[in-house]
């Protein structure tokens, strides 16, 4: 549930987004739209923009770029008209030979947005709440919140304060990873300080804003717990089996799993701060190993990102959403149509809507989530024209220059995925995205 995930993830996919960053491009066509609505994928240009896959050489990229990174394990599912790939590297644990599988359980951390967005807006489509309401309506308390509605909640535009970047949330996950917090704790800690900016005017990336979501959510379902709520609209409709949002109480994961591990604090994960120069040389000479966060208590992220779920699974859950198998037609439309440019200087760069990430690179448009934590970072992307369907996780957070290691290997797939690769573009200008 990284603070700074979508910046991360921005700059990873930032290649793709800057490059055309200073072209207008078309929007989807109503065909397009119609189909994603639909459900039902590609277009008549998905034959064309993709490459012939080769698994060895998806699997020798793989390999190189996990290894400079110091990854210890890693897990590839690339879904296309070609067939499905899946590519596993290294290991689930140190000190021991456990390669990472399609059904290891990892923490998905903040892809767990794409899954409160969804209830969020399955509950306006029943008229139970109304996305415009203001979140006055259901939690009192809240800072402006008055003028803050659901729709900014969703869209990271409320301006509120952004819990985990306060010290206590990485002080209590280096000293005592166990405690359990509720999302009271967390949203006292964001309501002492002042907001960003006033509501609506501008992005930021916030878990503070899906912490109330969830809280919302709760009271529409009558008191329902979240991890119920979850269950019996998406994890269970969708046969997804391996996924769930574990008791608050909870630090473990069901087997089989992988250890997540990460350099130095957990303050490296939660805040955009650097690797120290004694850190990255201790790392690569072997002297200095990974901490190991698995056993960390994820009630801090909850509804913002504390789902625990599967390469298999995370599948299942783009493909659905996207493919508009979560949402009616009316309101999949309105999903659609809630994204909306991070940096209002680039109309045609990296845009947010309602727990998505969207961008384009030559003729292609990925929908997609990102999450990091200590321990874990992961990638879900779906482009419906070619229907392809991209799901990457390593059990390191990030590399030592700073990078989240599942969107290095990310690109290296895509690089050997689309005709027009993103590693191939010469970018015209620096993409800029806020740090939650």
């Amino acid at each position: 549930m990284k603070l700074h995930v979508l910046l991360a993830i921005g700059l990873a996919i930032g290649l793709i987004v800057s490059t055309f960053a200073q072209q207008k491009e078309p929007s989807l066509s109503e065909q397009d739209r119609a189909q994603i609505v639909a459900g039902r994928g590609g277009t008549t240009r998905g034959s064309s923009a993709l490459k012939p896959i080769d698994q060895a050489a998806l699997q020798a990229a793989v390999d190189a770029t996990a290894e400079e990174l110091l990854v210890p394990g890693a897990v590839v599912i690339l879904s296309t008209p070609q067939g499905e790939f899946t590519v596993s590297y290294g290991t689930t644990t140190l000190g021991a030979t456990i390669p990472p599988r399609a059904d290891t359980h990892f923490r998905i951390a903040s892809n767990t947005k794409t899954m409160t967005a969804a209830v969020i807006v399955q509950l306006a489509q029943e008229g139970r709440l109304d996305l415009d309401d203001p979140v006055s309506k259901y939690v009192s308390g809240v800072p402006d919140g008055d003028q803050i509605t659901i729709a900014d909640l969703l869209k990271m535009r409320s301006g509120l304060y952004n819990y985990t970047e306060a010290p206590e949330i990485s002080a209590s996950l280096d000293g005592d990873p166990t405690k359990v917090w509720t999302p009271d704790e967390v949203l006292t800690i964001a309501f002492k300080h002042p907001p960003y900016f006033p509501p609506g005017t501008a992005y930021y990336y916030d878990q503070t804003n899906y912490a109330l979501l969830g809280l919302i959510a709760e009271e529409r379902e009558h008191g329902k717990p979240l991890a119920r709520v979850l269950q019996d609209r998406l994890f269970g409709p969708l046969g997804m089996n391996d996924t769930a949002l574990p008791a608050s109480t909870s630090n473990t994961l069901p087997d089989p799993y992988s250890h997540g591990y990460m350099y130095g604090s957990s303050s490296f994960a939660l805040v955009d701060q650097d690797y120290p120069p004694d850190i990255q040389a201790a790392a690569r000479a072997g002297t200095l190993k990974p901490n190991d966060y698995t056993s960390q208590n994820p009630s801090y992220a909850s509804a913002a990102g504390g789902v625990i779920s599967t390469a298999n699974d995370l599948v299942t859950w783009i493909q659905a959403l996207v493919g508009g198998r979560v949402l009616n037609a009316d309101y999949q439309h309105r999903w659609l149509d809630s994204l909306q440019p991070e940096d209002p200087s680039k109309p045609h760069g990296q845009q947010y809507g309602y727990g998505i990430v969207q961008v384009r690179f030559g003729p292609n448009v990925l929908y997609f989530h990102g999450g990091e934590m200590p321990g874990y970072t992961s990638f879900m992307g779906y482009d419906p024209a070619n229907r392809l369907t991209l799901v990457v996780w390593t059990n390191l957070t990030v590399s030592l220059d700073g990078k989240p290691t599942a969107n290095s290997i990310m690109l290296k797939v895509l690089d050997q995925v689309y005709v027009e690769s993103p590693l191939r573009q010469a970018p015209t200008s620096t993409p800029t995205s806020t740090p939650p």
